[in-house]
């Protein structure tokens, strides 16, 4: 009997184990390039034959062929660039046909790669082509222009040992250990289901109906790499999956974690995802409504719509030869208790719908209200609650900005001692003067040194934030594009509340405490926030408070209010 082709061994891209420690004494004396979280998943991926038939980074003919037309030079479907973006500086050392080594963040050499390609990309037209616009809302598009170095190198690699993994190691599995597995237990075909979110029930409805449909074993294929800013994170998210996989009959059922970094590019995504299960033995793929669509634009408007993805998909299945099993929306029917797709409910007037979208479940959480079990599994909501407390009991940072002497640390000083009277959680306060005397000492006050003083405030906020204490930060910060990279760093673990001291410049120079504004009048202070150096007022701060005729109590009761209405006090 002939061994089915999604079940037979694929190509990895890893040199065996003599080899593998000759080379690691080899590389050690090659130039060497540090990867960044996203470039590791893309590496395991090329290694392990996830990304086959891609044998490296891509050179500069195939990206511009999948950038235009999503095709390899020689004509082969693959519609996601998988570039090695390094910077200028490093760029400008190497020679064409040279071998660098690719280490991860420990310094531990992974592979090597020889340097076919250098080249300055258009990024504008990346964004445009992959992702549809070069709009900076685009989380893929903001990593392109504001992470990722300028210049792409493209060649083979060669695979010397695979990124480390400590968490979940026994769910990891590679293409070619998946297939084995599917073989060892006789299944033919197998349809996956991607998701980056902690399953409900409506999910389990989705997954059963599509392997029966299918007629199909079905692989729960989470994504544990590069996700979305703002998601629940991957360890409370494997958590709910091993919490829900009782659920499924075991003999038809597994659970692999993938370890992608993905771009959230919609359409393009759901083939680039197709095309990575089928590399793991799977025969069908889910594609659901907006598939790994990264929500809105700058205008406001959802970046793809609801069936780009299935309409892309459904058009190339046939060359990808994996088949596509289309998400329906599934919606609970009060009266008959159960799961129907929305579209196949023939009684729509007559019955209840209910249904909780992912922005009510997140306020149900934050708000640690009920979660009705026909949404989900209590094992699941249990799960959830331990990483999302409710607000009340969760970390925040309150972050004033404003001139000098505008009566910043006067009121957070206020508010520090308010929040110590309430109890409950700690409180730090982040003075700008503090923090320059004991983080910041060898810093000046050139815009490069101000930024470099902010992320330190922001760094430590985000810790005290992760670990459910209340930071309290009095920075001038005069930069907008800085608070704003602060304020995605503190939002990953709780609340940013932005407070304008709205006081103005010549109310700040009539009082000049410190006798600074005079320096500055005199020259003597170089480079001096609001008269030699500008200070970007703050569009939208989640309050702004005027100082000129109002008590410092008064000021400092208006945060607390604030921050009584966003839920992260409980009112008493």
């Amino acid at each position: 009997m002939t061994m089915l082709a999604n079940l037979a061994p694929i190509p990895e891209l890893y040199v065996s184990y003599d080899s593998a420690q000759k080379l690691k004494g080899e590389a050690g004396d090659l130039k060497s390039h540090d990867l960044s979280p996203r470039q590791i998943c893309d590496l395991e991926l090329l290694m392990n034959g996830g990304f086959n038939p891609l044998k490296g980074f891509l050179n500069e003919a195939d990206y511009n062929g999948v950038v235009e037309n999503m095709r390899l030079a020689d004509g082969t479907l693959w519609p996601m660039p998988i570039t090695l973006d390094v910077s200028e500086k490093f760029a400008e050392t190497l020679e064409i046909g040279e071998d660098i080594a690719l280490r991860d963040q420990e310094g531990v050499i992974l592979a090597t790669m020889t340097v076919t390609d250098r080249w300055v990309p258009n990024k504008s037209n990346e964004a445009a082509k992959v992702f549809g616009a070069d709009d900076d809302a685009h989380p893929a598009v903001n990593y392109l222009h504001n992470t990722a170095g300028k210049v792409y190198l493209g060649g083979p690699v060669t695979g010397i040992q695979q990124p480390v993994h400590y968490d979940f190691r026994g769910r990891r599995d590679t293409p070619n250990e998946l297939r084995a597995y599917f073989r060892k237990l006789g299944w033919r075909k197998i349809v996956a289901f991607q998701t980056r979110n902690p399953l409900h029930r409506a999910h389990q409805e989705l997954t059963f109906r599509a392997a029966r449909e299918s007629q199909a074993n079905l692989l729960i294929h989470p994504v544990v790499g590069l996700t979305k800013p703002g998601d629940v994170d991957h360890f409370t998210r494997v958590r709910c999956y091993e919490a829900v996989l009782d659920k499924y009959p075991a003999a038809t059922t597994t659970m692999s974690l993938l370890n992608l970094a993905m771009r959230m590019a919609g359409p393009r995504e759901a083939v680039w995802h197709g095309l990575i299960r089928k590399n793991h033995g799977c025969t069908h793929f889910i594609v659901g409504r907006d598939h790994a669509g990264p929500g809105k634009n700058s205008a406001g408007d959802d970046f793809y719509g609801p069936y780009d993805a299935q309409d892309l998909f459904r058009q190339h299945q046939d060359e990808m030869g994996i088949e596509m099993v289309d998400f329906k929306h599934m919606v609970y029917v009060q009266e008959r208790a159960q799961y129907e797709p929305n579209d196949e409910i023939a009684d729509k007037d007559d019955v209840t719908i209910l249904n909780i979208s992912g922005t009510e479940l997140r306020r149900r959480l934050s708000e640690g209200l009920e979660i009705p079990e026909w949404f989900s599994f209590p094992e699941v909501v249990a799960e959830l609650r331990r990483t999302r407390p409710p607000r009340s009991q969760q970390g925040f940072t309150v972050f004033f900005t404003g001139f000098s002497g505008s009566g910043k640390s006067t009121i957070a000083n206020a508010l520090m001692v308010k929040l110590m009277e309430m109890g409950g959680r700690p409180v730090t306060l982040l003075d700008g003067d503090l923090v320059r005397k004991n983080l910041s000492s060898e810093l000046g006050f050139s815009k490069e040194h101000r930024d470099l003083n902010i992320r330190r405030i922001g760094y430590v906020a985000s810790e005290i934030t992760k670990n459910g204490g209340i930071a309290i930060c009095a920075p001038i910060a005069p930069y907008a594009s800085t608070r704003r990279a602060v304020r995605e760093e503190i939002e990953s673990f709780g609340a940013f509340v932005e407070v304008h001291v709205a006081t103005s410049i010549e109310e700040c120079e009539r009082r000049d405490r410190k006798g600074l504004y005079k320096l500055a009048r005199e020259g003597k202070i170089k480079e001096f926030t609001g008269i030699s150096d500008p200070y970007d007022v703050p569009a939208n701060p989640e309050l702004r408070v005027e100082t000129e005729g109002t008590d410092v109590d008064n000021c400092a009761h208006q945060v607390l209010l604030k921050l009584e209405n966003m839920g992260l006090i409980a009112a008493r």
